[in-house]
């Protein structure tokens, strides 16, 4: 097995080297990563050569209004002549101790090939769509005089961070955006379009140009969220205004928002669509730091299997009530058996138990596996940021 531990400012050189060799990346290093809200891990063969690394970051994700920590994994790479030889499962299983260690809760991550981040527990449990729209079929109309839209500076993004705060808080799944990657205090993008209603922020569009003005122009909207119809009907008119230069619309929509509504997506094409895999961290931590629907409520006792994180593994009592619940161990014996995959499929929202008793996921006896719906309680997890 690799000997694996973080890795110090000496290994940055060779971690840079594996992922430009892992990803495609420009042969010439950008400047050296934040050392803050991060943990890089490195896998070292008996010789001392790094051949993996993964780094968790420490994001928080909002789920029904409150804000818990996760472990969201990224850069996982692996030396070629390394691969089949378990090292990103002793990387993986690594950083989820640590993880657990600084009090993680749920971990997200993007594969680019699912197999062994399922074997390790991840699973499959959204996907991150990028749509192109003709910009021509864009609504056009008056803006409301009642609100203002201008464009914004560096001096706005602590009012875009909050009007984000607004509309992702109650959903599940969706970074709060604190971790220090997201507050650089630098515009991120070539443009950014405000819509005010009495100077309050209702709407906003973070775009980037790209090149050119003829019919293979793109105006990539990076971010664009709004708060208001009003607000979204008044954005989704100024992207309509490219139609002469950029008739290409690229942008990755919040599903269900208020922007998605005013946009014809009938007619968009997906540029690119990237998965993403979930897993809990701590299972008793991941259920009492998240929101629960005030509505809901019940009980119900279950048997987990977690190879990786052994913590997890053990007799269940779930209780959900009054928008809060708990986790806490029993000695009772339990017919529904989760596996950690299956918890996830649950925990977002993303398959019924009745679903998962199909794929073995769980497996029970005599109990109606519908009792584990319990844990499926609230909206679907949804994630728009790439890490």
């Amino acid at each position: 097995m690799p000997d694996v531990r973080e890795l110090t400012p000496d290994d940055l050189a060779d971690a840079w080297q594996l992922g430009r060799l892992a990803f495609g990346a420009d042969p010439q290093p950008p400047p050296p990563p934040r050392t803050t809200g991060r943990t890089a891990y490195g896998a070292f063969d008996p010789a001392g050569n790094l051949i993996g690394k993964a780094a968790d970051l420490h994001d928080d994700q909002w789920w029904t209004g409150r804000a818990v920590p996760a472990a969201d994994v990224a850069g996982v790479a692996v030396a070629p002549e390394a691969r089949g030889t378990g090292v990103a499962r002793a990387l993986l299983r690594t950083l989820l101790r640590g993880a657990h260690d600084r009090g993680a809760a749920i971990s997200a991550l993007f594969p680019t090939t699912p197999a062994p981040y399922r074997a390790c527990g991840w699973e499959i449990t959204g996907q991150l769509r990028t749509l192109d729209l003709p910009t021509a079929t864009l609504p056009r109309h008056r803006t409301d005089p009642a609100l203002t839209v201008r464009a914004g500076t560096t001096a706005d993004l602590p009012a875009t961070a909050e009007l984000h705060r607004r509309v992702a808080h109650h959903r599940n799944g969706l970074l709060t955006r604190t971790h220090p990657r997201f507050t650089t205090g630098e515009l991120p993008y070539d443009g950014l379009t405000l819509v005010e209603h009495d100077g309050t922020l209702v709407g906003y569009a973070g775009w980037n140009r790209g090149r050119g003005y003829g019919p293979t122009a793109v105006l990539t909207v990076e971010d664009i969220l709004a708060t208001t119809d009003d607000a979204a009907r008044a954005l989704a008119g100024v992207l309509a205004s490219w139609h002469s230069v950029t008739p290409t619309l690229r942008l990755t929509p919040l599903p269900g928002d208020a922007v998605s509504a005013r946009l014809p997506l009938e007619h968009a094409r997906e540029h690119e669509r990237q998965p993403w895999m979930h897993r809990p961290v701590d299972v008793a931590r991941a259920v009492q730091t998240r929101g629960w629907p005030a509505h809901t409520r019940g009980e119900v006792t279950f048997t987990l299997t977690d190879d990786l994180a052994d913590w997890n593994t053990g007799t269940w009592q779930l209780a959900v009530d009054g928008g809060q619940a708990h986790l806490r161990r029993v000695t009772t014996d339990a017919d529904l058996h989760l596996t950690v995959r299956g918890f996830a499929l649950l925990y977002t929202a993303t398959a019924t138990a009745r679903t998962l008793a199909e794929t073995g996921l769980l497996t029970h006896t005599t109990a109606d596996p519908s009792a584990l719906d319990l844990l499926a309680a609230g909206p679907p997890a949804q994630l728009v940021d790439y890490f």
